[in-house]
């Protein structure tokens, strides 16, 4: 991106998932958002999956959004599943406990990068916590 309110760099390393992610916020909506990493394919497909579902949403509906796709892979009942998008087929993660780091990794770098609602722009090198 050209222009972002917030970048952030986490990582995984129990896989060596690794996620730079950019979001530009304008009056609390995410306006855009940018992802670029190497990890496995359900780390990239879950990051790309995040960005479609989050895209135009205001900086709480994309908190939301978070929290219940953090619930869906842990096995835990989502009553708005269908506000997740295609992220909703990860669900299946669940059954891998050692995956479900790797389905997180970029809703949890989107979550950090709004901890200041993108108002802030801020690199921030993280290792994903149990």
């Amino acid at each position: 991106m050209t222009e972002s309110t917030g970048k952030i760099e986490l990582n995984n390393p129990t896989c060596g998932d690794v996620i730079e992610l950019q979001i530009a916020v304008k009056e609390g909506i995410i306006e855009n958002i940018a992802f670029d990493g190497s990890g496995c394919s359900i780390s990239t497909a879950s990051a790309s999956m995040m960005t479609d579902a989050v895209i135009n949403k205001s900086v709480e509906e994309a908190h939301q959004l978070i929290g219940d796709f953090l619930q869906l892979v842990q096995g835990k009942e989502v009553k708005a599943i269908d506000q997740l998008g295609d992220a909703a087929m990860l669900s299946g993660v669940a059954k891998f406990p050692a995956r479900i780091k790797c389905a997180t990794l970029g809703w949890k770098a989107l979550e950090k990068a709004m901890e200041e609602n993108g108002t802030a722009t801020f690199h921030h090198a993280h290792q994903e916590e149990e």
